[in-house]
């Protein structure tokens, strides 16, 4: 599989691309900072939403400062990475001049979402139940650590939920240290988890007239996505372990190694097995009494791992997944991001985008390089309209209102 680091699969600008969003004319306006809010807030503004993302003055987002690395322009590509086609209005919400303003945004918006620590949005005079009675049909959606109640306190960072949680528990070689993921991914699921009730507020509005409370915390987003490892404590009493790149009910699925770099296999099912058996040229494999069910080959797994190594390790990685693919196993390499995108390419999948930047001073800006929205919609497909915002950089347009909206 060959390296490509520039595989840009799209461009925001392409003149066949339909011109609405799936929530075009939704009016979200957006508290939130670092990475779960500001990441469905996203998806969201990517389906059309005009979203507003409030900001403090002087610094902004904390993720501006989280740098390196950062663009030709010095900006933080954390920031980059969940802050697109959103325009940013500075306001001191310490102030009543401020907090007046963010309540005249959210009276004329359907969404807000934060994620203050609980309790901080009330002493605002910003909480649910002021707005609400402001504004009816909002649909407020507070994003926590640890909940509004008996966990308030308790700062929500990825890291400690990934802790406290059990994800690290699971996560790592046997007798190693546990490991946390290589990415915020308790922040992105709680995100996606955000959106979704978002969306599902929207709907019951749609047929009553009328907002609601959408609350989302970090721990129990990882604990819905624990799912079989959660599952299996919570009907069996199993408390599982840390098992590296192995599964506790499957084998084999996991890494091995091959001539060059590690090789991940996934196989699922008995007819699997089989024909990786003969792709390696191993076929009595399938027919050995060691490895003839997945209960077995789990039983044997350490032993059965130490066979496949030795057959694998007549080839590369590459190889083995065209071998193996070809044959009707689920195989393929140990990618970096620069061939996982360029794998991405290959099958024709939304990789990269870019987001032509506004002109400035009569000559054209540098273009934003962004990852593509992962859904794909046959009618309103998401879109790319703004690059994310400097800070402040809509802030006398927002106040001054655009057509059809008020002045704020």
């Amino acid at each position: 599989m060959s390296t490509q680091h520039d595989v840009p699969d799209g461009r925001a600008d392409d003149p066949d691309a339909p011109g609405r969003g799936a929530l075009d004319g939704l009016r979200v306006t957006d508290f939130s900072r670092v990475l779960a809010g500001p990441y469905a807030t996203m998806l969201l503004a990517d389906l059309g939403a005009d979203v507003v993302k409030v900001e403090r003055p002087d610094t902004g987002d904390d993720t501006r400062a989280w740098h390196p690395p950062a663009d030709q322009d010095g900006t933080s590509t954390y920031f980059l990475s969940v802050n697109r086609n959103k325009r940013s209005i500075v306001l001191d919400l310490n102030t009543e001049a401020g907090r007046e303003r963010a309540r005249a945004l959210v009276s004329e918006s359907d969404v807000l979402v934060e994620n203050f620590r609980p309790g901080t949005m009330e002493r605002l005079g910003l909480g649910h139940k002021e707005l609400r009675a402001q504004n009816p049909k909002l649909i407020y959606c507070s994003i926590s650590g640890f909940g509004s109640g008996a966990g308030a306190a308790i700062p929500g960072y990825d890291l400690l939920v990934q802790a406290v949680g059990g994800l690290m528990s699971v996560t790592g070689e046997a007798h190693g240290e546990p490991v946390k993921a290589g990415v915020a991914l308790v922040d992105v699921i709680t995100g996606l988890h955000a959106s979704l009730g978002i969306l599902a507020a929207l709907r019951h509005r749609d047929a009553t007239g009328e907002g609601q409370l959408v609350e989302v915390n970090l721990l129990s987003s990882l604990l819905s996505a624990l799912v079989n490892q959660a599952s299996a404590f919570a009907v069996a009493g199993v408390v599982p372990g840390r098992m590296g790149n192995a599964h506790p009910s499957i084998a084999p699925y996991e890494t091995l190694p091959t001539a060059d770099r590690p090789l991940a296999l996934a196989v699922g099912n008995d007819r699997q097995f089989a024909a990786l058996a003969e792709a390696v040229g191993d076929p009595d494999l399938a027919v050995d009494d060691r490895f003839r069910t997945n209960a077995d080959r789990v039983a044997q797994r350490a032993e059965l791992r130490d066979i496949l190594a030795e057959r694998l390790s007549a080839a590369g990685a590459d190889h083995w997944s065209t071998v193996l693919l070809a044959a009707g196993v689920p195989a393929g390499p140990v990618n970096t991001l620069d061939d996982a995108f360029a794998f991405a390419h290959e099958l024709g999948l939304p990789g990269i985008v870019d987001i032509p930047a506004a002109p400035a001073d009569g000559e054209k800006g540098r273009p934003s390089r962004q990852v593509a929205h992962p859904i794909a919609l046959s009618g309103t497909p998401a879109q790319y309209r703004l690059p994310p915002p400097g800070l402040g950089q809509h802030t006398a347009e927002i106040l001054h209102g655009p057509p059809g909206r008020p002045s704020v």
